[in-house]
C-alpha cells in the first residue's frame, strides 16, 4: 500500500460553484475558462471516484492554476468551501490539502479549516505566504504544500523571488500578436518556472524564519536542486546540505530525474505524487527499497512528521 500525494478530483457541488461564475476561472458546461490558457475541455470522467486500488492515502487538492486564492475574498471563499466540503466527503483512501485566500489572508479561518482534518495546507507557488499563515501550520505540526499556480498575469501575483512573471506564452514585439503556443506550454514553461523560484524562495527567506516548517514541493520543484553547481558559483549555499524538512513530489517525472534528484538530495526527501487525473505516479526505477521510501515511508513523515519503517 502506498500513499499518493497529489491527486485533483471535482466534486459536483465544486463544479457547481465555477459553474455559478461567469468571468475566470469559470467552467462553461464542461469548458474550463481561465485567464493566460487557451479553453480547456475537462473530461468529466476525470473528476469521478477513480481506482485507488494499492493507496492507502490518495490526498487531493484544489486546482492552483486556477487562480481562486488570488480572487477577492468574497469570490475566494465560495469556491474554496465548495471545494472543502466535498474534499472532506470523499471517504478513504482520500484525505485533502486545505486552500485559503491569498488576496486576504486569514489565520483565524485557515485554522478552523486545518481542524476539520486537513493533511495540511496547499498554496500557489505564485503566492507570497505570510507568517501569519506558516505559523498556524507548525503551531499544529502540519506540512505546506507548493503547487503550480496561474500560468498567465492576469491573476495573482508574480513569482517569487524575483518580479518577472512567467506567462503562459512568450513575448511578442509591439504591435505583433503574441505567437500560438502549444497545448503544454504553460506546464513546461510558467509551471516550471515558478516552482524553480519558490524552492529557492523557501530556502533563502522562509526557512530562517520557520525552521519546523515541513514544505513539499511539487513536480521535483521544478529541477530547482539540481541548479547546486549554479548556485554554489553565483554565491549560494554549499552543496550537500540537505534539509530533511524540504521534500519533492515526482509528478510528471520518470526514472531519469528521479534518479538525478536522489542524487543530488538522497532518497529520504522524495515522495509519490501522479498529478491523478492528469498524470500517472512514476516508477522510480530504483529498486525495491527505493520504491518502498518514496511510496511509503517519505511520505509518511512528510505528512505526520513521524519516522516509521513499515
Amino acid at each position: 500500500m502506498s500513499v499518493d500525494v497529489h491527486q485533483h478530483l471535482w466534486t459536483s457541488a465544486f463544479v457547481d460553484a465555477l459553474r455559478a461564475r461567469d468571468t475566470p476561472p469559470y467552467l462553461d458546461g464542461w469548458t474550463l475558462v481561465l485567464d493566460g490558457e487557451p479553453p480547456y475541455e475537462v473530461d468529466p470522467a476525470d473528476h469521478e471516484q477513480r481506482d485507488t486500488t494499492g493507496l492507502e492515502l490518495a490526498l487531493v487538492s484544489l486546482s492552483s492554476p486556477l487562480g481562486i486564492e488570488f480572487l477577492p475574498p468574497e469570490e475566494c471563499w465560495p469556491l474554496i468551501d465548495a471545494y472543502h466540503d466535498g474534499a472532506l466527503a470523499l471517504g478513504e483512501p482520500y484525505g485533502a490539502w486545505a486552500a485559503t485566500c491569498h488576496s486576504e489572508p486569514d489565520p483565524d479561518r485557515l485554522a478552523k479549516d486545518l481542524d476539520r482534518g486537513f493533511a495540511g495546507l496547499q498554496i500557489p507557488a505564485t503566492a507570497t505566504p505570510g507568517d501569519e499563515l506558516l505559523e498556524v501550520l507548525t503551531s499544529r505540526d502540519l506540512p505546506l504544500f507548493v503547487h503550480p499556480g496561474p500560468a498567465g498575469p492576469a491573476i495573482g501575483t508574480p513569482p517569487f523571488p524575483y518580479r518577472g512573471h512567467a506567462s503562459a506564452t512568450p513575448p511578442s514585439p509591439p504591435g505583433e500578436q503574441a505567437p500560438a503556443t502549444p497545448p503544454w506550454w504553460p506546464a513546461l514553461v510558467p509551471y516550471v518556472q515558478q516552482m524553480h523560484a519558490s524552492w529557492h524562495y523557501f530556502h533563502a527567506v522562509v526557512r530562517p524564519r520557520h525552521p519546523r516548517l515541513r514544505v513539499c514541493f511539487a513536480l521535483l520543484a521544478g529541477l530547482a536542486p539540481l541548479h547546486s553547481e549554479r548556485l554554489i558559483a553565483r554565491g549560494g549555499g554549499g552543496r550537500g546540505l540537505v534539509d530533511p524538512n524540504f521534500f519533492v513530489e515526482t509528478s510528471s517525472y520518470g526514472p531519469r530525474a528521479i534518479d538525478a534528484i536522489v542524487r543530488e538530495l538522497g532518497i529520504d526527501v522524495v515522495v509519490n505524487g501522479s498529478d491523478a487525473p492528469y498524470a500517472r505516479a512514476p516508477e522510480p526505477g530504483l529498486g525495491a527499497a527505493a520504491d518502498h521510501a518514496i511510496k511509503v515511508v517519505n511520505p509518511r513523515r512528510l505528512i505526520s512528521g513521524k519516522e516509521t519503517r513499515t
